[in-house]
């Protein structure tokens, strides 16, 4: 019985506690602007995000330009449907999808790799992931899994379940 009563107790101190606020029963006192209260600074300098603290809401719908270096053409474009920060510069990267160019004036593309989650390391313009991969150019298209792309060295690794299909007619390949 003390327990309902102390609860009762407690909510009517909590209705009259906010009724008490919304009345016209005192004066309201002066209103000081947010600068003069010390209070007020401190707390928003404890909300104040930590610059250090890491991310943890991803970036929706991000796209990449990457160009080259002496000339300024596209080199290649990375997107993701959703990325975010995962450690040691690297970015954690669903639905990757690198459209590569020539390098050339003239933006012609050379190749596209798609996979529905990878690492990206910008330092490095390297690119790697677990599951599967898709790597397409106009002759030649290479499926699998667990694999690498360095952008330096214009080389695509894939370590498991590798098929190749080739648009293209090979003669006299058993000679």
């Amino acid at each position: 019985m003390t327990r309902v009563r102390s609860f009762a107790a407690a909510s009517l101190l909590g209705w009259a506690l906010l009724l008490g606020s919304c009345g016209d029963s005192a004066p309201a006192a002066p209103r000081t602007s947010a600068r003069d209260s010390p209070e007020v600074n401190d707390r928003t300098a404890a909300a104040a995000p930590d610059p250090t603290e890491t991310v943890t809401a991803p970036a929706l719908n991000w796209v990449l330009p990457i160009f080259t270096d002496r000339e300024g053409y596209r080199s290649m474009t990375l997107r993701g449907s959703a990325v975010r920060p995962s450690g040691n510069g690297s970015i954690a990267v669903v639905d990757l999808n690198i459209t590569i160019f020539s390098g050339e004036a003239a933006p012609k593309v050379d190749s596209i790799l798609l996979s529905p989650a990878a690492t990206f390391f910008p330092k490095e313009s390297r690119a790697s992931g677990e599951k599967a991969i898709r790597f397409i150019q106009d002759t030649i298209e290479v499926t699998g899994a667990d694999w690498t792309y360095d952008h330096a060295a214009k080389k695509v690794s894939i370590n498991r379940d590798v098929r190749v299909t080739f648009g293209a007619q090979l003669n006299d390949i058993l000679k």
